[in-house]
């Protein structure tokens, strides 16, 4: 399946987002970039990463940033990224994990995304992210109870985004394109409100 062939699958996305990005919200291996750059494809967007660009603007990886100057002042910077690049739309947003708890990017996402939070259950997050080593908040004794800290403190916050799916052990596209007839049944159904 080309992406030119998925595009006309969602031919009124695009025109109904008008400059709204879509927002992916969700902890660390939810599949926010993975899915993200698959559903960008499907519905003919860009795709960003904020992380990425936090790393290319700052010239540091974000676990330097967060040794060498802690979360908060992290999280000051990824605000910032995110709120430039959710105004630079149309397009899918990937967004680290913290971001849409600090209620000023919240509600930035709210304003100009449309938001879907890609919530998984906690061993389908630890089987993702032990397979990388660079996840600042998870350098603790025991990973596991803290995703599941993370879990309890911030799924009633992400619980907030406009959409839910579920991120689960299926292939990324599947998901994707689960999120992209999501996102047109909100936007069909904002525009008949």
């Amino acid at each position: 399946m080309t992406s030119a062939s998925t595009t006309l699958e969602f031919p009124d996305v695009r025109d109904r987002l008008g400059d709204r990005s879509i927002a992916l919200v969700g902890l660390m291996g939810a599949g926010k970039t993975t899915v993200g750059r698959r559903l960008a494809a499907i519905l003919g967007l860009p795709f960003s990463d904020s992380d990425h660009e936090i790393e290319e603007v700052s010239r540091m990886s974000v676990p330097e940033l967060f040794e060498a100057y802690g979360e908060p002042e992290f999280r000051a910077l990824e605000a910032r990224v995110v709120s430039r690049l959710v105004q630079d739309g149309p397009r899918v947003l990937g967004t680290g994990g913290g971001a849409y708890i600090n209620p000023e990017t919240r509600l930035h996402l709210k304003t100009h995304a449309v938001t879907v939070w890609l919530k998984a259950d906690l061993d389908t997050l630890m089987t993702r992210v032990m397979k990388r080593s660079n996840r600042p908040l998870l350098k603790t004794a025991d990973p596991r109870a803290t995703m599941k800290t993370l879990m309890d403190e911030r799924y009633p916050v992400y619980a907030e985004a406009d959409i839910t799916i579920a991120s689960r052990d299926v292939k990324r596209e599947v998901i994707a394109a689960e999120a992209a007839e999501a996102v047109q049944r909100f936007l069909t159904s904002r525009a008949t409100a």
